[in-house]
């Protein structure tokens, strides 16, 4: 019988218990050690969560040699870093999203990666929910006509500004917090990299709302809105010229089952696809 896959975690927020959690979950997957600046921060936390080992630095969780992976859940301007020390000690790299600050930090990472021959991804889990396969092949099968554009909408009202997304040294704000699923998600659905992106942001110490717009090959466009000071909104919208596809909760899809409205000039329907935690989903691909 194939050993479980064991991951190793790197630091102690709040989503790296969610991670943990869907590990859990998952029959061929084990979380083997964390590790925290701390070593009380990291046995307590192993503690509570039932982890064998725990590490009082990040370093010697990588240099252990008890870790299949690593899931790397830091603050947003560590992920670079933390993304080029793991692939240095040749240990693979599920990295939380945004992958880094900048596309010059990626660029980094991504030749880091293919030249040490150690695998890297960004950890947007709500990409392997089954409704986006049917959405891809709905979208291929010409079901909205030619695509033409695609809207974006990730807001929530912050109630903590203490915490990271708050925090410009730690690479907060509005589009990185959330911002990066609805950017990622026009990447996904045309299957390209935008030409050209502008956008407008209301900021203080970060960017507190952003409205944006990029341009794909083909003509397609794509527009965003992000905010971390307004009420909840989620919203995927993708046009067609004979057609549409509107996802009412596009970044958790659900558990139990997963939908999107198809407009065509004849009506509504109604699509449906399989529930999936989109958490675990995302551990199995990477194991």
């Amino acid at each position: 019988m194939k050993p479980p896959f064991r991951w190793g975690v790197l630091g102690t927020a709040n989503i790296a218990r969610t991670f943990v959690e869907a590990v859990r979950r998952t029959p061929d997957a084990t979380v083997r050690a964390v590790a925290s600046r701390t070593l009380p921060k990291a046995e307590q936390w192993a503690s509570e969560l039932g982890i064998p080992t725990a590490y009082g630095s990040y370093d010697r969780l990588l240099l252990s040699g008890d870790i299949d992976a690593v899931y790397i859940p830091l603050p947003n301007s560590l992920h670079r870093e933390w993304c080029l020390r793991s692939i240095g000690q040749g240990v693979p790299a599920l990295c939380e999203k945004p992958f880094t600050l900048t596309a010059r930090q990626a660029a980094s990472v991504v030749k880091a990666s293919l030249k040490k021959g150690v695998p890297v991804a960004e950890a947007f889990m709500y990409r392997f929910h089954p409704v986006y396969e049917r959405i891809r092949v709905l979208i291929a099968n010409g079901g909205i006509g030619r695509l033409t554009t695609i809207f974006a909408q990730f807001t929530f009202a912050l109630d903590d500004e203490i915490s990271i997304s708050a925090n410009a040294d730690l690479g907060g704000g509005a589009l990185m917090d959330v911002g990066c699923y609805c950017v990622n998600a026009a990447r996904l659905i045309t299957g390209a990299e935008p030409l050209r992106a502008s956008a407008f942001a209301r900021c203080d110490k970060v960017d507190r709302t952003m409205t944006g717009m990029l341009e794909f090959p083909g003509g397609v466009l794509a527009h965003f809105e992000t905010a971390i000071e307004n009420f909840e909104r989620r919203r995927l919208e993708i046009a067609g010229t004979d057609g549409a596809i509107v996802l009412e909760q596009p970044w958790f899809p659900g558990e139990a089952e997963g939908c999107f409205i198809h407009r065509r000039p004849e009506g509504d329907k109604i699509i449906t696809a399989p529930g999936a935690n989109g958490y675990i989903a995302e551990i199995e691909v990477n194991d």
